[in-house]
């Protein structure tokens, strides 16, 4: 068997790379299964339990809460344990609590209380396959190939979204809502499978090498931040994340209602978006080849709040909607690229021993903004309108810029080449594999979709 770190896979092709396909086979899957699902439980419980408003926001909320909550306890579990173990646990869990829906839903029995618990449990379980899923990646290639795994993984995923939308919207018309989920529970059930056939061996530290768990996250907390490149990136992320909370929150209402687009362009229009994070995924290596890594993201990072003007100042008509739909792939074409970049920078300097802590720390101030984010622009929503809470979240775009910019990163001509170099007072890294040459880490997607 060829492992993970072999020399002779260095040029290798990532096609060829029969553990690289079987993860990316999997985690596609899974992303096209819960973009089946975001429809369907949405039909279900506006129009098959009557929901409010205010409950189809705590369904949506519940399911974003775990996220924010055991990130950090998931990125040490990631990093103690067999990560493959770990993403087949979450994904038959997720499955189980998801099929409960259709049962529950053909018994006459279900609840908005009963799809609150599954919308709870998915989260917690999505969080821990998550966690191992982003630190296993630099695990299976090779350290030269680790741009190119990220760039195919973040097009792939930004179209699997895309398709597992259409595909849930299909089901939901043909078997309805609830029946349309087990669409969802075999899209986990064939990611667990694909995962069940990785053959490249894990290095997990011996059960006398761990410490208390909450040492062990601690210890990844203050590596993240003991590490100016991991630290600026991890911030870059964060506020990226609370600026587009604001903006996703009220984004559809604002096209919908206010620009009064019809429901077909709007899809039109976020179809648009996913191929310009496909787009934007899979030109990042060539990109930062050309310019360098660091004036790419900042590139990126400097367009994203400028894509916002034509919504800001668009009106009802088909130009505008033709220029929303258009910006909008370069939005996302750019937060594709920056997100890809800056995700293999981190795998690349991270020792192989804090891949899951160092994404669980990212993960955590991401998933953390989000519920704020959707609480600030609900509030500046009610109290200024719509427009201006949307003029706040584009505002906002520029500090991950500012804080990209104050940085050495942001002259950075090529990607690392070695772990980050030992700083007084820096956290010694968690008991595990030695340190080598290829140093890891991290995760997958956020970036930026409206």
């Amino acid at each position: 068997m060829t492992t993970a770190h072999d020399p002779s896979t260095a040029s290798a092709s990532l096609w060829r790379h029969r553990d690289f396909r079987r993860y990316l086979t999997g985690q596609s899957a899974s992303v096209a299964g819960s973009s089946i699902s975001t429809v369907a439980l949405s039909v279900l419980a506006v129009n098959g339990l009557d929901a409010t408003t205010s409950q189809v926001s705590a369904i949506a909320f519940l399911g974003q809460l775990p996220p924010a909550l055991l990130a950090l306890t998931a990125g040490a579990f990631a990093d103690r344990y067999a990560k493959r173990t770990l993403m087949i646990t979450g994904d038959l869990v997720s499955a189980a609590a998801l099929a409960t829906v259709p049962v529950a839903a053909a018994t006459g029995t279900l609840t908005l209380g009963h799809l609150m618990a599954v919308a709870t449990v998915q989260g917690a379980a999505g969080v821990v396959h998550d966690a191992a899923a982003i630190s296993l990646l630099p695990s299976l290639v090779d350290r030269s190939l680790i741009q190119r795994g990220n760039s195919r993984v973040g097009a792939l995923f930004a179209v699997s979204a895309t398709g597992g939308s259409s595909l849930g919207a299909a089901l939901t018309a043909l078997l309805g809502p609830a029946r349309a989920l087990l669409g969802d529970v075999a899209s986990y059930l064939f990611s667990a499978w694909c995962t069940a056939r990785i053959q490249t061996r894990e290095s997990v530290p011996p059960p006398a090498a761990r410490r208390r768990l909450r040492t062990e996250i601690a210890e990844g907390w203050r590596y993240v931040h003991g590490d100016h490149r991991l630290a600026v990136l991890t911030w870059v992320n964060a506020t990226t994340s609370l600026a587009l909370a604001i903006l996703n929150t009220l984004w559809a209402l604002y096209l919908l209602r206010t620009l009064e687009m019809a429901p077909t362009v709007f899809g039109v229009v976020l179809g648009f978006g996913a191929l310009g994070a496909a787009a934007g995924a899979l030109s990042a290596p060539a990109i930062a080849r050309h310019v360098g890594p660091g004036p790419m993201m900042l590139g990126a990072l400097a367009l994203t709040p400028l894509t916002q003007l034509p919504l800001l100042l668009a009106s009802p008509g088909t130009g505008w909607e033709v220029t929303i739909g258009a910006t909008l792939f370069v939005q996302l074409a750019c937060a594709g690229a920056a997100g890809t970049t800056q995700r293999s920078i981190r795998q690349m300097i991270t020792d192989r021993s804090m891949q899951a802590r160092m994404q669980s720390v990212s993960t955590c101030l991401t998933s953390g903004a989000r519920p704020l984010g959707a609480l600030l622009a609900g509030a500046l929503g009610t109290w200024a309108g719509v427009r201006p809470a949307l003029v706040t979240g584009a505002l906002l775009l520029v500090v991950p810029f500012v804080v990209l910019a104050r940085s050495p990163l942001r002259g950075l001509r090529q990607m690392p080449s070695a772990a980050p170099p030992e700083t007084p007072g820096a956290p010694v890294p968690a008991p595990g594999p030695a340190p080598t040459a290829e140093a890891n880490r991290e995760r997958s997607m956020d970036g930026g979709t409206p």
